[in-house]
């Protein structure tokens, strides 16, 4: 992924207030405590990590290598067990290098009887170099944040989804995100893309897994596991989905996660769901670590030190928690 470019009278308020029917109070109060009482399963934090271990395990999650097809199956395998319908969006793609990449998004779909959906996504490849690495800008890295913590969060709460919340919900982990040109150039796109990043969603956003898909929103995480991470409000999530924004870190901060979920607007920048915005239709925010001292995405972002030295429990489990908020009090 990359950067990319009234209140009412108080009196009138009171007055409202005041004018409230007592059925309604009483209607209100109802449906927040059916809310409230909602079993919401807790998060685990020490599964989550291991979810990180076990994809950097495997190796970088490079398209067409051993170790990201091996990924790949994990993936479908856990989601499986897990009782999700799956899906794989076999396509192809060319990078902005001239590689031609077999890629696969993989879906699975708790509840696919339910009408109202909400997604839940990831991207689970690796960038082939570390060009922001001074030190080693050809080499390949583990990508412990920057695509294995989002891809265990979602798979954490997989582990959960047989206790089910009242809407249905896709998990989508979009491939070959992170293929993009090399940092500091720009290179012309062709065959019909939007962009050389984020192959995998602008494919899924053009030809979803199902006929007639649609989904309420959906919530992409991207590095949510670096340690002291903050999660600032990305300007393209403001721009397209605001409420979904305010939604999910009015949920953080009542769960005592503000300082981590600082609602304060930053820059718009591009990741998947830019294109399940723009060209799927479909309203979804970016959760993703935004480093006041040096921008988005931290100091670590593709280099040799994103690896698991990096990987904090705590944030994995905070941000997993206040996504089991926002799925389980939906109605």
């Amino acid at each position: 992924m990359q950067i990319a470019l009234r209140h009412r009278p108080v009196y009138f308020f009171l007055m409202s207030l005041l004018a409230l029917s007592s059925c309604g109070d009483n209607k209100n109060r109802e449906k927040a405590e059916v809310a409230t009482a909602r079993p919401i399963p807790e998060f685990n934090a020490d599964s989550a990590y291991i979810f990180v271990e076990r994809q950097v395990a495997f190796g970088a999650r490079i398209p067409n290598t051993p170790a990201h097809r091996a990924t790949g199956d994990y993936i479908l395998r856990k989601l499986r067990e897990y009782g999700a319908r799956t899906v794989v969006q076999e396509f192809q793609a060319t990078t902005f290098d001239g590689q031609k990449l077999n890629l696969r998004n993989l879906i699975g779909s708790f509840r696919p009887e339910v009408q109202k959906r909400i997604i839940l996504a990831a991207h689970w490849d690796t960038r082939p170099f570390s060009d922001k690495d001074p030190n080693a800008p050809d080499k390949s890295f583990d990508g412990a944040n920057d695509g294995a913590s989002g891809v265990a969060v979602l798979l954490e709460v997989g582990r959960h989804l047989k206790e089910q919340p009242s809407v249905g919900v896709d998990l989508i982990f979009f491939d070959g995100e992170d293929w993009g040109e090399r940092e500091g150039t720009k290179v012309p796109t062709t065959g019909g893309l939007d962009s050389w990043w984020c192959l995998g969603s602008q494919h899924w956003s053009k030809q979803k897994h199902a006929p007639g898909y649609r989904a309420y929103y959906g919530i992409l995480l991207d590095m949510v596991g670096g340690s002291n991470a903050q999660f600032y409000q990305e300007g393209t999530s403001m721009m397209y989905a605001p409420k979904i924004v305010e939604k999910v870190w009015s949920q953080a901060a009542r769960l005592g996660h503000g300082s981590t979920f600082v609602q304060q607007r930053q820059a718009p920048i591009t990741d998947d769901h830019l294109f399940v915005n723009e060209l799927g239709g479909i309203q979804m925010i970016d959760i993703t670590e935004y480093d006041p001292n040096v921008g988005y995405f931290g100091p670590f972002h593709h280099t040799q030190k994103d690896n698991l030295q990096q990987i904090s429990r705590e944030t994995l489990g905070i941000v997993g928690r206040v996504v089991m908020q926002v799925i389980y009090l939906e109605e």
